[in-house]
């Protein structure tokens, strides 16, 4: 925050920063005429303006904000009223459209109103037993946090342009990726109260937030009014208000827990208490049921104890698994034709099966169930098979939402976090509702096809009003018609992942899914100063209206409600300038409220504060390339929804660098190409690994593969984003070391090992030199695939890890993701892969040999086929 002007003359009602290495400054005792500044003053970057009737009678505290009208100020005897602002507010314009509604102010009641200090107490004091509040300065301005910024929270830029007209060029942007994070753990982050939220406008006080300690009131940081704090805030010097979280930490949980709770009994391990639920397809052939078998008898083995577990199995009819048989698999059967009827479901439910067991109690009888499984013995293709897949997940939620044990006199457990359905999937649902025809062929396919997306759609709202998450995880080489059980997964808050096979990496993530921390009832609001104007938000939510949680009076925020509250997850959101900004600072506030694993309500408040500048220079060096080339990756795949799709969105990643380069860069003299600007060296090789990779090149040829792509990628967190745009490569050096190296294909030499990480995929490349000495290459194997799991060890989706020879014909998925640079002049391979330098001219002429020559662009040949001159490296 900009520092406050100095007055001339010091007047009861002007507000004085705390400074340590002045003395206190000592009000007069009668009212002296003010300085006026040559232009008007905004707070909090400058004091406020004051009307010329206010100077004479100032106002004191009133029960609705803390100030009271209408009573002069005594002379000499009382401290000075706060001052009036009179900062209009402008709410911003907003992607989602809000509904008014009713303000829910802060609970004051009268008593505590008229409670508020007009003198301060003795005990206030500088050490005089007859001081007052005129011993102490009037406000403090707490100015900056004492902890780093979040994690959890990274700008495209750690700076904002002032002009309107250069910040808002679309082909750069501005906006920022944001995640709810990891889970609470013990600090002094943790509060454990109500917040002060600003009654305008419902902002949470904060670091950078301007307090009056006399009277404890506080200035909001984003409308720029003034609330009361209860009393809370009224303190001596800054260093006591510090004490407070919330003015020292720029992330703080407010936290309560469940026993706060009336009516309310949590549960004994609330964190594992969650029911999982797997509903397994029972048309497979015995290759893949094996493999099934075995990843699903690990899975049982790794929940904890206390996990209750169900089993739904579907084909054309619906078993659901009774854990009432310890010797035996048993199961109750329905009819996957139609949807299971209420009467049905309760006589079932009500029996006396037992179809939710926590595993202490049911892991011999989920291994007995597992190993009666029986392979498909019917001629049929995979394709055409009947799968009742939408029955079974109705089946499923029907007795997560039933009795279970946890049920005693009327007084219900509500399980932490999320429940869970787990589909494993080997095909397409052909039967019942939600179902397709076998053939896409059929004449009335498409409207049955729009049909069954609809239904589908609606069974994850319904599983997501009730807390419970559908991921579906797939495998095998039958086709899955993505389109119809996309909608299911995503609707809920699940995932929807496609396998080769239901191997290791399924079995990986059949155990990741169950596991991994999800909270429930999320919301993210977002509040930023009135000159900034949110443009977008992309995944994984959708608009909250009003009547789903709190509005205030003058509310700017964007509400959106979270289908599920994962750190794996990851909101873009894309912002620009309403105006020109005037101030020196702009400010920007993240809240997500959620019920967390451990069934306590957070608010998870996170705030920053970030400098504006004039200087264009200034601001191209605070851009964050890796932000800046994910913002503009999401809201490019958000296009991109098919093939045809992703081809024309490699053009527009085309005109973007022309664009960028146009408007920030230089022309060359004597030329008609432009530089492209050397702060942001990084930003158009990324943006290349984005047009030639997996989510817009031709590296994948399924469309099911590319739809599942695109989604995993508009929902996932920075760090897999950013993998899953521009691969990571690391090469294997002597003594067990590994050297980061641009992805270029001079990494491909042949006495050595690279693992290349590409988010979804890693691979692990053997030289042919290097393979040719066993003893060796199996060393160097074991070390690069136990650097790939340590990468990949809390990833979800868990990618495949492939590990290949060079020349193997498995070596193609390697080379189509590393950039063609061995065309390029050797300067220009020396500039940006230095790496190579260390190559003698032998090794060297033997690296530029092995290559085959295609017709593919490398980076710099793409660069200047735009006109454009590629910044040199960093």
């Amino acid at each position: 925050m900009a520092n406050v002007p100095h007055r001339s003359v010091n007047h009861p009602g002007t507000l004085t920063p705390l400074e340590p290495d002045r003395p206190l400054p000592q009000p007069l005792s009668h009212s002296p005429s003010v300085v006026a500044s040559p232009t008007p003053p905004r707070y909090p970057q400058a004091p406020p303006s004051f009307r010329p009737d206010h100077m004479h009678s100032p106002n004191l505290l009133s029960p609705s904000n803390g100030i009271r009208t209408g009573s002069p100020i005594p002379r000499m005897s009382t401290p000075p009223g706060p001052p009036v602002f009179n900062t209009p507010v402008k709410p911003a314009a907003v992607p989602f459209r809000t509904s008014p509604a009713t303000p829910q102010p802060m609970g004051y009641s009268s008593a505590t109103a008229s409670s508020l200090p007009v003198s301060t107490p003795s005990y206030y004091s500088n050490g005089s037993s007859t001081g007052s509040q005129r011993d102490l300065p009037d406000v403090v301005r707490m100015e900056e946090p004492i902890a780093a910024d979040s994690p959890y929270v990274l700008f495209s830029a750690n700076k904002v342009l002032r002009q309107k007209k250069l910040a808002n060029v679309a082909s750069l942007g501005f906006g920022a990726i944001v995640s709810a994070g990891r889970e609470i753990s013990p600090g002094p982050q943790i509060i454990q109260r109500d917040p002060h939220r600003c009654l305008h406008c419902g902002a949470y006080s904060n670091p950078y937030t301007s307090i009056l300690i006399g009277s404890g009131q506080w200035q909001c940081v984003i409308c720029e009014k003034m609330n009361g704090s209860k009393g809370e805030y009224v303190a001596l010097s800054k260093d006591e208000l510090r004490n407070y979280p919330e003015l020292s930490l720029p992330l703080v949980d407010y936290v309560q827990t469940g026993n706060r709770r009336p009516g309310f009994v949590p549960a004994s391990d609330s964190r594992t208490s969650a029911p999982v639920v797997l509903v397994i397809d029972e048309c497979l052939d015995e290759p893949h049921l094996q493999h099934l078998q075995s990843s699903l008898h690990a899975f049982v083995d790794s929940l904890p104890q206390a996990t209750r577990l169900g089993i739904v199995v579907y084909g054309r009819t619906v078993s659901i698994y009774d854990f009432s048989e310890e010797s035996v698999a048993s199961a109750d059967v329905i009819s996957g034709a139609k949807s299971p009827s209420a009467e049905s479901m309760k006589s079932l439910i009500y029996g006396t099966g037992v179809y939710l067991s926590p595993m202490h109690a049911s892991l011999k009888v989920a291994h007995e169930i597992f190993s009666s499984l029986r392979p498909y013995t019917l001629n049929v293709p995979e394709a055409s098979r009947d799968r009742c897949l939408g029955t079974a997940v109705e089946a499923a939620l029907a007795i997560i939402q039933g009795p279970s044990a946890e049920m005693s006199r009327g007084v219900v457990r509500r399980a932490g976090g999320n429940s869970r359905i787990i589909v494993c999937a080997g095909g397409p649902i052909t039967y019942g509702p939600g179902s397709v025809p076998h053939s896409m062929s059929h004449p009335n396919y498409p409207y049955m096809e729009k049909t069954a997306i609809k239904w589908m759609e609606t069974l994850g709202r319904e599983a997501h009003r009730h807390n419970t998450v559908v991921d579906i995880l797939c495998a095998g080489t039958c086709p899955l018609r993505v389109p119809v059980l996309q909608p299911l997964a995503k609707t809920s808050g699940g995932v929807l992942v496609l396998h080769d096979d239901f191997g290791e990496a399924f079995g990986v993530d059949l155990q990741r899914a169950a596991t991994r921390a999800a909270g429930s009832h999320g919301l993210l609001e977002v509040r930023c100063s009135d000159d900034i104007r949110i443009t977008q938000v992309i995944r994984p939510g959708e608009e909250a209206y009003s009547e789903t949680h709190e509005t205030f009076k003058s509310d700017p925020a964007v509400c959106i409600q979270m289908l599920s509250v994962e750190e794996t997850q990851s909101f873009s959101i894309s912002m620009e300038n309403k105006r020109d900004i005037q101030g020196d600072h702009v400010f920007f506030q993240f809240a997500f409220h959620y019920s967390d694993v451990y069934q306590a309500d957070v608010s998870r408040v996170i705030t920053f504060k970030l400098p504006t500048v004039d200087s264009v220079s200034a601001y191209l060096q605070s851009v964050v390339d890796e932000a800046a080339a994910v913002l503009i990756s999401k809201r490019t795949l958000l296009i991109a929804k098919s093939q045809k799709d992703a081809v024309d969105m490699r053009a527009t990643v085309d005109e973007r660098i022309k664009d960028i380069a146009l408007k920030f860069g230089s022309q060359v003299p004597k030329s008609k190409l432009y530089s492209f600007p050397k702060e942001l060296s990084s930003l158009p090789e990324l943006l290349f690994h984005l047009r030639r990779g997996p989510l817009l090149g031709n590296i994948i040829g399924s469309e099911d593969e590319r739809s599942v792509l695109r989604n995993l990628f508009l929902n996932a967190s920075f760090d897999l984003s950013l993998r899953m745009v521009a691969p990571r490569c690391l090469m294997h050096q002597e003594g067990g070391t590994f050297e980061e190296l641009p992805a270029y294909d001079l990494s491909m030499q042949s006495d050595k090992a690279v693992i290349l990480d590409h988010g979804t995929d890693v691979f692990i490349w053997l030289g042919a030199e290097l393979s040719a000495d066993e003893v060796k290459s199996a060393a160097v194997l074991a070390a690069c695939r136990t650097l790939a799991e340590e990468l990949t060890e809390f990833r979800f989706p868990a990618p495949r890890i492939l590990a290949f020879k060079e020349g193997s014909s498995q070596a193609r998925y390697f080379v189509c993701r590393l950039i063609p640079a061995h065309k390029d002049p050797p300067y220009e391979q020396e500039a940006r892969f230095p790496q190579i330098r260390r190559l003698a001219a032998e090794q060297r002429r033997k690296l530029k040999s092995s290559f085959i020559e295609f017709d593919e662009e490398s980076f710099c040949e793409w660069m200047r086929s735009l006109k454009v001159v590629p910044p040199e490296p960093r």
